[in-house]
């Protein structure tokens, strides 16, 4: 049976002075900081709870940690390690499981890649484009190419 991977959620918390200190799942001392980390039902000082990859501190760079194969990960490392690869539908070429990507229906893109494939318009966020026998055009192009087909766009 396959081990599956959890992502966990990371709390910062206020240590209360009159409070016994707890002691940290990473270094094995006291926590005597104003602040602690609570993930993995274990409190840890703000600098042991770290990326085994990259050793940047989990607390500053989100509120969600993950682990896998006994390994406490970001969710940068977590994805360029374990995370599903693939295609981009424009370029044909491999997306690392960590890059930003943009979809369009069963289809990814690069986000350089995300663009009117007759006029190379890019797209944002938010902005209207059209998926016709799987590529993507602006608004203007696909018009263009309902009119030469016969018949004009319902505009509502």
């Amino acid at each position: 049976m396959q081990k599956r991977e959890k992502s966990f959620g990371i709390q910062m918390l206020s240590v209360q002075p009159d409070t016994k200190p707890k002691g940290c799942a990473g270094c094995n001392r006291k926590i005597k900081d104003r602040y602690l980390l609570k993930a993995l039902d274990k409190y840890w000082h703000e600098d042991c709870l770290k990326c085994a990859c990259c050793d940047c501190r989990l607390g500053e760079v989100g509120s969600t940690l993950y682990t896998k194969a006994n390994l406490i990960l970001c969710r940068r490392d977590y994805l360029r390690l374990f995370g599903v690869t693939g295609n981009c539908a424009a370029c044909s070429k491999l997306i690392p499981a960590f890059e930003m990507v943009m979809r369009a229906k069963e289809n990814v893109y690069h986000l350089d890649c995300f663009a009117c494939q007759l006029c190379n318009q890019r797209f944002c966020v938010g902005d209207k484009f059209f998926l016709k026998n799987n590529m993507i055009l602006c608004q203007s192009d696909y018009e263009e190419g309902l009119m030469k087909e016969g018949y004009a766009p319902q505009v509502r």
